[in-house]
Parts: structure tokens; sequence; C-alpha cells
């Protein structure tokens, strides 16, 4: 944990800063340039890779005519992320590097993902760069140096800042409370019933079934590191922690999209459920964009980053409370050394970047005339939502990248059984909340 007197002055090495700075310069930017009557200056950095079948005629065409775009695109997010990078410690040579090749792995993934056969198989682009990802973890050994430019926290926390100027504030003003009883009641539960399993059952630490609990129910990895620093719980739980969000988050991505659509579920609810349900946020975005509707990529939004996420530091402070009251067996008196700017040293920054996009773009539109908001959502919102793709497909490259399934299985079979025994709680939970009693409420969010 970093000393109290250094956290503001070390701004500039948190990945959830950079991120707000990469994604507000863009919005910002775009919003003047709008006004200033450079209506497409987004224009350059949109790449839509257009639907084909069994001819590269057309995606020759398009590359030929759009080169330009996609040269664009490359250089703005690798200054963008390599100079962030260097902040951040990264070596920027490195960093280049690792981040070239990504784009490339990026462009061929969307190829594959823009093809009507692959479509037709529900093989679009997120999951695709996931098991493409895998494909090659688990396949080759990728050199060290190529590990420096696969950060999928920081590209899917600049997405989710993104995502803030596509979602009026007036949605999360009306859905965020809905959210976070939600989430509270699922959260609350799962936490309970892992931490019981894991201590009760099968006799793990306190602080390791801690740890298990808050990435099983709050917000998968950034939970797991910041409870499991709040309690102090060792390095290897941690880490085996992280390994469980990580199994399960992987396997949801392909079974809650696929139950949603067997189930024959509505875009709303259907997001709702895996904002509810899934681990991980960049694992949530996949199997939410897997559903095919912008409405579940928005009712996931809600209920994960503003439902669940938002509670990381407040989970944290009573995590550490109880550390150093009960479980460690110190004097309660001790307890005062835990203030409240453990909540803000625990609280994800990247979600006031959300919400300030959000509350941004929606006074701007409020005071737009009318003849000039279809053009703005057009000229806009429409390229930061493609850039906002852009980023999540690098985060779920990321993702398959760094999973290794030798590694997933060197755990032991206790946590996996504890962690499991939420998930059987979770899932089900999820679903009867987001889909039975707060099914008319998701089904409002357009």
């Amino acid at each position: 944990m970093q000393k109290e007197g250094n956290y503001l002055d070390n701004w500039y090495k948190k990945e959830d800063y950079w991120a707000i700075i990469i994604a507000m310069g863009i919005i910002l930017v775009a919003t003047v340039g709008f006004f200033a009557g450079y209506h497409k200056l987004l224009n350059i950095l949109t790449v839509n890779i257009p639907t084909w079948s069994t001819s590269f005629e057309k995606l020759g065409f398009y590359f030929a005519e759009h080169g330009l775009n996609v040269g664009a695109l490359f250089i703005f997010f690798a200054l963008a992320f390599t100079g962030a990078g260097r902040f951040l410690g990264h070596y920027s040579k490195n960093y280049l590097a690792s981040f070239s090749t990504l784009f490339i792995l990026s462009i061929v993934v969307s190829i594959l993902g823009s093809n009507k056969i692959l479509k037709n198989w529900q093989l679009e682009t997120p999951l695709l760069a996931l098991i493409i990802g895998m494909l090659l973890s688990n396949t080759f050994k990728l050199p060290q140096w190529f590990y420096t430019g696969i950060r999928t926290e920081f590209y899917v926390k600049t997405g989710i800042v993104l995502m803030g100027a596509t979602l009026p504030f007036t949605v999360i003003m009306q859905a965020g409370p809905m959210a976070i009883l939600q989430a509270s009641i699922v959260a609350i539960t799962t936490f309970i019933t892992i931490y019981l399993a894991a201590t009760r059952l099968f006799n793990l630490d306190k602080r390791f079934g801690a740890t298990l609990a808050a990435g099983g129910s709050i917000c998968g990895v950034s939970a797991a590191i910041a409870i499991g620093g709040a309690c102090q719980a060792k390095k290897e739980h941690v880490s085996v922690s992280i390994s469980m969000v990580i199994v399960w988050a992987i396997a949801m991505i392909f079974a809650l999209p696929l139950l949603a659509k067997l189930f024959g579920l509505e875009a709303g609810p259907a997001g709702a459920w895996i904002g509810t349900s899934e681990f991980a946020d960049a694992a949530g975005f996949a199997a939410a964009e897997a559903i095919g509707d912008e409405r579940a990529v928005k009712t996931f939004t809600l209920m994960k980053v503003v439902g669940r996420d938002m509670f990381v530091g407040v989970w944290a402070l009573l995590v550490a409370f109880l550390s150093v009251t009960r479980w460690e067996n110190k004097s309660i008196r001790e307890s005062s050394k835990i203030n409240f700017k453990e909540i803000w040293q625990r609280f994800p920054k990247f979600i006031i970047g959300f919400l300030v996009a959000s509350l941004f773009v929606t006074i701007i539109l409020s005071f737009t005339e009318v003849s000039l908001v279809k053009s703005f959502n057009k000229d806009v919102l429409g390229p930061i939502k493609g850039l906002r793709a852009w980023t999540f497909t690098w985060t779920f490259l990321c993702i398959g990248l760094t999973t290794r399934f030798k590694e997933l299985t060197s755990f032991g079979w206790k946590p996996l059984a504890a962690f499991t025994i939420g998930v059987a709680i979770n899932v089900p939970l999820g679903y009867i909340l987001s889909n039975i009693v707060f099914v008319n409420y998701w089904l409002g969010i357009k």
C-alpha cells in the first residue's frame, strides 16, 4: 500500500488517471472541434471493417480507400498508450513494439469477425479475439517484451470512460439506485457464500476466504487485489483468487450469452444478468457484446460499473477493519489506523471518468440546438463508439494472451470448490433479479 502523503503526488503513475486523460481528451477535442465547424474531426480515426463473405476483393477496396484511417488509428493510440506507459514505468521501446503487434492482431481479428459466415456462427470480434489470444498463449512461448503492452485493465478502463460519453447521465441517475440495490443483494449474498464455504467447509485462512469472496462478488481481479491488500492476505492467495476470477470469467463469456439466447431473453435484462453474474469488466463486456444489441452493453455497464465496481473501496475498508480487529487478534483501538482515505485509495478512479464523460455530453446536448443533436450523435458519438470497440478488442486479446491453462489448474481443488459454490448461487440469483424481479426496469433501458 502506498503512503498517504505520496498518493496524490504520484497520480501520474496510475492507469486509471491515464485512462481518463486519454478518453476524456478524445471526447473534449471531438466536441470542441464539432462546435468549431469541424464536424467530422474523428473520422480520421474511424475504421469500420465491412462485412464480407468469401471474396477478399471487398476488403482490398476498403483498406485501399481507408489505409490512412488505419494508420491514424494506430499512430494515435500507439502514442497515447506508449506515452502513458512511460509514466507508468514501462520501457517505451518494448511498449511500442508490443502494442504494434497487438494492433496488427486486432486488425486480423476484426477482419475475421466481419466475415458473414463467422457472424452467423455467433463468432464475432470479441469472442474471436479471446479465442485467438488463448490459442497463441497456450501454443507458443511468447517473448517477454511482448507482455509490456499487454495491459488488459488499461484498455478496458479507457473503453469504459469512452462509453460514458454514449450513455446519458439521466439514464445513469435513473438506473443507478436499481443497479446498486441489485448489486448489493448479489454481492452480499455471494461474498458470504464464498467466504463461509472457504473458511467453514474447506478450512482455508479467513483472509484467503475474504479475498476469494471479493473476487467472486464485487469486481473480479481489482477486488481480489484491493481486498487482498486491505486484509494483508498472502501473495499466493491473491494470485489464486485472480486465477479463480479468470477461470470463471472466461467460462461465463461463453455460457451467459448462450443461455440468454437459449432462454429468449430481451437485450436489457440479458445485459443486467451478465453485469450481475460476470466476474470481470473485460470479460463482461465480451459477453454483453456477444448479445449483439447495444442495450445489453448499456445495462451491463449500469449493473457492473455503476452497481458493483463503485463499492470496491467501501468493501476494502470493511475487510481491513475486520482483519485488524478480528482476524489478526489486535486491539480494536488499532482500527484507528484505517480511515476514509483508504476508500479513496481503493476506489477505481476510472468510474469517475465514466460519470464525468456521461455528465459532460449530457450537459452539452441539453444546450445544443435540436437540429445539431442528430449530427453530433452521428459525427462525434458514432466514432467514439467505434474507438470504444477497438479498446475492447485489445482488451479481449490481452485476456486470451495472458490465459494459460496449465497455470489455471495448479491451485488445488479447495479454492475452486469454494468459488464454484459462489457461482452456483450468483448466477441463478442474478437471473431471478434481472429477468423476474426487476425485469420491467431493465426492459425500459433503451
